[in-house]
């Protein structure tokens, strides 16, 4: 099959028709079926032809009420597109059925230039849709990565930037004159030299000394890491954070998290540490020492952290114990001294309860402690205070930070501006602010309505391929439903942005200094810890979100079964209201059926309808689901970079999502056309509506990166390379590889789908129909018995063409190709379901309530016959 498909698609590509002595041979090596098929479509090619003369008679002879009900073609300019090979078409539109407004010859003209119509998509769809723009986009200076989320987080930066240096907030909110404030003070280079390392080296000795560069408190340590961790959340050890408890979504609860340190490149990471160490006043040959003592206490760390793969089961990682139990677990942490400092002015006991997500990892942890030198314990967390404090201070450490960001990342800070690294501190700091300032700039409130609508409809989509789902008990079903139906949508802001009092609200208890930007950070830290504590003893927020509004990303989350998406993603080429929607759905409609299927994945499908971690599921449908992703999981794994294979365990979620997302969207854009009718088709592009779906999802995410991120994001990232979220997702669709006509065997339709959302049942290619009759009138007078007639003989040569067209496809690729013809309404409903009783024998069954007397034709395509009926 495999050695088949490449003379196919290569060797034939480039002349394998032509036998030796150089002739050319039309029916070289057919079969006598395909030869018998070959000249039937000569016979009804010459018999449409008589068949219109008649009809154009029928026409001139001024009687409308005796013409047929003809086939208008001009009005469905994807009706045979489906059928077509890549980049060809059976029409000329000459202007007609093509969007041609300004917007529309725009994206089109930037979605050809994008691609690269010298690749196959069937053999590489990320090359054919991304191969320009990757051409075209070469890494810029101080970038490891870049990317269309990069392109629109610069475009939205440089507007930000624009309000922050040009506007006045006299009149604005405290919160908005704060934000300039911050910025402006990350923007004052020549205070920040001034300053030198000053700041830090005062901060240090506050804390009670650093042995790298001076006296210390051996006595202290405790206070130490209350400081470092509690106060400037540096968290050398471990995080402590307050969220929704997981098994009781309506109450908050202290909750404590491993450290999971990344030591990739550890020569150069080592002479990191030894600069900044003597940039802070320390010896050379001491710091050398000490500094090695440091990162091999890292390493040890390192050894004993669990596996991001590991621990993707929530059920399984999560421990609620109370103060008293953590500290027989982990006694070498004062737990409830540690905790009362970190969440002040709270006032806690030994009964509190606490939720650990790493209980052997604390144990260890605790062990290492115990048997480690004070003075290295002490060296090391005051390590992690200056690795968070160096991007506040002056040049030489900023130099310093590029050496080894050139290591990691293959990449240099300095390259980036610095007001683009100031807008990216304002906004993790008073991003909600910064917001503020973007919405009002930028935000169409419509798209927000349009958002929801098209969430609706994906939601919808969603849940009837839970119907299609055989190995999914009833019961499981339909609370999967149910949690799909509950979902909360957050779109664009949070509306409290807007009101100046209540932002105010907000970051009310943070100062802003107009002159140090090393302060603003230190105060941040303070003011982040002071509203940590104060969300303890409140409900969780159900409208808290978690990203800023010009954030270009989107997120689920668990605990609120909520999904939420930033004004910043709801732009072009993810969303715009002048743009196709066979655009919108293949951008950011795939991003919404990607959050909502995270409601579904391996850790999603953990917590129910109301936001809690409970098993839900019955034990047969999990372990389908378990089936399901085994496939996924190995299907990923197979896929390299550079040599170094991708963790398909460790990517589980999101790959699950990605396949998920698309089908949801694919589905949603179909029932759209449904019920409002075929779009207008892009000029230039040469592609149909469907196509186009698939291109604009594949060029979201056009990138590009340095072999050193890459290997950064195998190591780290819970996502699959963008290659691989095209490749991989697509390489599962049978939608795709029917509206690109790739054969089976080929890299993008292997033969082996792996569908968390499929079963056996869908294995089966079941039936849709065409609809081939005219749709311009509502009514038409009763034709004559002539025209009756002429309207059958249509019907019959247009079903005969197609039956003829299908097989001659076959023959051209020698091969079996899949078609998917999707039911285009006009005044009918018809339902056909077909079964293929082997290979080649299958069983249509149609039922078609008529309203305009239609034509419904069945089409089921099998290895080797493909059998049609008119109804």
């Amino acid at each position: 099959q495999m050695s088949s498909y490449k003379r196919a698609t290569l060797e034939e590509e480039e002349g394998s028709d032509t036998p030796a002595e150089g002739g050319v041979d039309i029916l070289g090596r057919r079969t006598q079926l395909e030869v018998l098929l070959s000249v039937m479509l000569l016979a009804a090619l010459l018999a449409l032809l008589a068949c219109l003369v008649a009809l154009g008679l029928g026409f001139s002879s001024g009687n409308p009420a005796s013409a047929p009900l003809f086939l208008d073609l001009s009005h469905r300019p994807h009706f045979l597109s489906y059928l077509q090979p890549v980049n060809t078409f059976f029409f000329s539109d000459s202007g007609r059925g093509l969007c041609l407004s300004e917007a529309c010859v725009t994206v089109a003209s930037q979605i050809v230039e994008a691609m690269d119509r010298s690749a196959d998509p069937c053999q590489d769809f990320h090359q054919f849709a991304c191969g320009g723009w990757m051409r075209k986009n070469p890494l810029p200076d101080g970038r490891s990565r870049w990317s269309t989320f990069n392109s629109i987080w610069e475009q939205n930066q440089a507007l930000l930037k624009h309000l922050l240096e040009n506007g006045t907030f006299n009149g604005s909110s405290e919160a908005e004159r704060k934000t300039q404030s911050y910025y402006l003070s990350c923007l004052n280079t020549q205070r920040i030299e001034d300053l030198g390392a000053q700041p830090l080296v005062d901060l240090i000795t506050k804390i009670g000394g650093w042995n790298m560069t001076g006296p210390w408190d051996k006595d202290n340590l405790m206070e130490v890491l209350k400081m470092v961790s509690g106060l400037y959340r540096a968290q050398p050890f471990f995080s402590v954070v307050v969220g929704a408890d997981p098994k009781n979504s309506n109450s908050n609860i202290i909750q404590v998290i491993h450290r999971a340190p990344t030591l990739s490149v550890l020569m150069a990471y080592l002479d990191y540490m030894v600069e900044l160490g003597m940039l802070l006043g320390g010896e050379k040959t001491s710091t050398q020492l000490q500094m090695q003592q440091i990162l091999d206490f890292e390493t040890s760390l390192a050894n004993i952290t669990v596996p991001q793969d590991q621990r993707r089961d929530e059920e399984k990682i999560y421990h609620k114990v109370t103060i008293s139990e953590l500290q027989l677990l982990a006694p070498a942490v004062d737990w409830l001294d540690f905790l009362t400092f970190s969440l002040s002015p709270l006032e806690l006991n030994d009964t509190e309860p606490v939720v650990l997500y790493a209980r052997e990892y604390l144990q260890q942890v605790s062990e290492l402690i115990n048997k480690t030198d004070k003075s290295l314990l002490n060296n090391y967390m005051m390590w992690t205070l200056v690795q968070k404090s160096v991007a506040t201070l002056d040049q030489r450490f900023e130099n310093a930070q590029d050496k080894l960001l050139e290591s990691l990342y293959g990449t240099k800070k300095s390259c980036t501006p610095r007001w683009q690294t100031c807008i990216g501190n304002t906004d993790d700091t008073l991003g909600f602010a910064l917001g503020a300032l973007f919405v009002k700039a930028t935000f169409d409130k419509h798209s927000k309505e349009i958002a929801e609508e098209m969430i609706n409809e994906i939601r919808s989509a969603f849940k009837q391929a839970l119907d299609r789902l055989s190995w999914m008990d009833s019961e499981t079903r339909q609370a999967a439903k149910d949690k799909a139906d509950a979902i909360y949508d957050m779109i664009g802001f949070p509306e409290f942005i807007l009101d100046p009092k209540e932002l105010d609200d907000v970051y009310d208890g943070y100062d802003v200094s107009d002159d140090s930007f090393f302060q603003n950070m230190l105060n941040f830290y303070n003011f982040s810890t002071r509203v940590m504590a104060d969300q303890l003893r409140k409900a969780p927020n159900k409208d808290q979100w978690s990203m800023t509004p010009p954030t270009v990303n989107a997120y689920y989350m668990p605990t609120k079964n909520g999904i939420v998406f930033p004004a910043g993603i709801l732009q072009a080429p993810f969303y715009a209201h002048d743009h196709p929607k066979s655009l919108n759905f293949g951008g950011i409609g795939v991003v919404m059926g990607h959050e909502l299927t995270h409601a579904f994945d391996d850790q999603g499908r953990e917590y129910d309808k109301e936001g809690n971690l409970r098993p839900w599921w019955q034990n047969s449908s999990v372990e389908g689901f378990r089936q399901r992703t085994e496939c996924m999981v190995e299907q990923y794994s197979r896929y390299t970079v550079n040599g170094e294979h991708v963790n398909g365990k460790q990517t589980l979620g999101e790959n699950i999502a990605d396949n998920g997302g698309l089908k949801a969207a694919y589905h949603a854009y179909r029932s759209w056309i449904q019920r409002h009718g075929d779009e207008k088709r892009l000029p230039a592009v040469n592609l149909t509506n469907d196509q186009l779906f698939f291109v604009g999802f594949a060029q979201v995410w056009c990138s590009v990166r340095t072999p050193e991120s890459a290997h950064e994001g195998l190591v780290t990232d819970p996502h699959s390379p963008p290659r691989y979220r095209v490749i991989g997702t697509l390489a599962n669709s049978l939608d795709f590889s029917h509206h690109f006509s790739c054969p089976e065997g080929t890299p993008m339709n292997t033969g082996k789908r792996c569908e968390v959302c499929s079963g056996p049942a869908c294995k089966l290619q079941l039936v849709e129909m065409i609809r081939l009759t005219s749709c311009l009138e509502t009514r038409r007078p009763r034709p004559t018995p002539g025209g009756l007639m002429m309207k059958k003989m249509t019907n019959m040569m247009m079903m005969m063409m197609m039956a003829v067209v299908v097989v001659m496809k076959k023959m051209m690729f020698r091969h079996h190709v899949a078609y998917s013809f999707h039911h285009i309404y006009c005044g009918q409903v018809c339902v056909c379901v077909c079964v293929c009783v082997c290979v080649c024998v299958c069983v249509c069954v149609c039922v078609c309530v008529r309203v305009l007397a239609p034509v419904c034709l069945c089409v089921c395509v099998s290895d080797d016959i493909t059998v049609m009926t008119s109804y």
